[in-house]
């Protein structure tokens, strides 16, 4: 099954203790596509400037990111200029210049509509109902939001809780939302006010999946070299709901299964600037990585 993806299509420019990169290919739609496109089909809705180099989104066409939704509109694009300290976990955004972005309204083309799978990336809440009044019966709609959004528009994000059955968050954010300090009471506090699951990212630590009473926690992978944490987020979101959609399958063990793709796609994204790295794992490397999550998890439980 496809997955529509509605996001942000950017240029980045990157500074890390380990190198920089400029003007590289960045947004979270084009993260998510990059990711999701491993597991299935794609389809991208955004919008970039006239000055974008649409010719570097190639890559992804020919990996079955359908880019008719992508629209190119006069004026910049969005551009963002951030840097990383030896805290890898947060980004110290240097610059952004929002461009076409700041007057994007989301089209889904008639052929996107009635996409079994929909994940609204990180943008105003407003647009993401836009998006879902524009959406056919999906099977799993899934949301992104930021701390600027649960600033500043919260009334809207909590209206989009009730149309979603999914959200994944940071921990902070999901503090900030929910006024909670633990992490338990404050998926509790959002699965009351509308999704299903809600799954929690902790960065370097891993992530957390909420359904009703169950919870599910996959670590992060331990990874040597750690190049660029931007997009990694958006990464494991592309794992994890190109998984459901590759699968069709929504019960608990295959959504664990996915939280287990989503760490091993968003492992990969870090390891390269840009999305350079997803446009040249294979297959096998993916699968060599599950299962090195999975003896990552796994013993023998010996009870006294």
């Amino acid at each position: 099954m496809s997955v529509l993806v509605v996001g942000s299509v950017a240029l980045d420019s990157v500074e890390t203790p380990f190198g920089k990169a400029d003007n590289v290919l960045g947004g979270s739609g084009t993260f998510f596509s990059a990711s999701a496109s491993h597991l299935t089909t794609v389809r991208l809705v955004g919008v970039v400037g006239s000055d974008y180099p649409v010719e570097r989104l190639q890559p992804l066409a020919h990996r079955g990111v359908d880019l008719a939704g992508l629209e190119q509109a006069e004026g910049e694009s969005f551009r963002w200029r951030g840097r990383y300290r030896h805290d890898l976990n947060s980004a110290e955004t240097l610059e952004t210049r929002l461009g076409v972005f700041s007057q994007f309204r989301p089209k889904i083309p008639d052929a996107f509509r009635q996409t079994p799978f929909v994940f609204l990336a990180n943008i105003d809440p407003r647009l993401q109902l836009q998006v879902l009044e524009q959406v056919e019966k999906p099977k799993l709609v899934a949301m992104d939001t930021m701390n600027f959004w649960i600033e500043s528009r919260r009334a809207d994000l909590l209206k989009l809780l009730g149309h979603v059955d999914l959200i994944t968050l940071n921990d902070g954010e999901a503090r900030q939302l929910t006024e909670q300090s633990n992490l338990v009471k404050a998926a509790r506090w959002i699965m009351e006010r509308g999704p299903a699951y809600v799954l929690i990212k902790k960065g370097e630590h891993g992530a957390f999946m909420f359904h009703g009473r169950s919870v599910f926690y996959a670590p992060a992978y331990p990874l040597e070299d750690v190049f660029d944490p931007t997009g990694a987020g958006d990464s494991f979101a592309g794992g994890f709901i190109g998984w459901l959609a590759r699968t069709g399958d929504l019960s608990e063990a295959n959504r664990r299964r996915a939280v287990v793709y989503g760490s091993a796609m968003g492992s990969f994204a870090v390891e390269k600037f840009s999305i350079d790295r997803l446009l040249e794992i294979t297959p096998a490397e993916i699968g060599t990585r599950v299962k090195e999550f999975h003896q990552l998890v796994t013993f023998d439980a010996v009870l006294p």
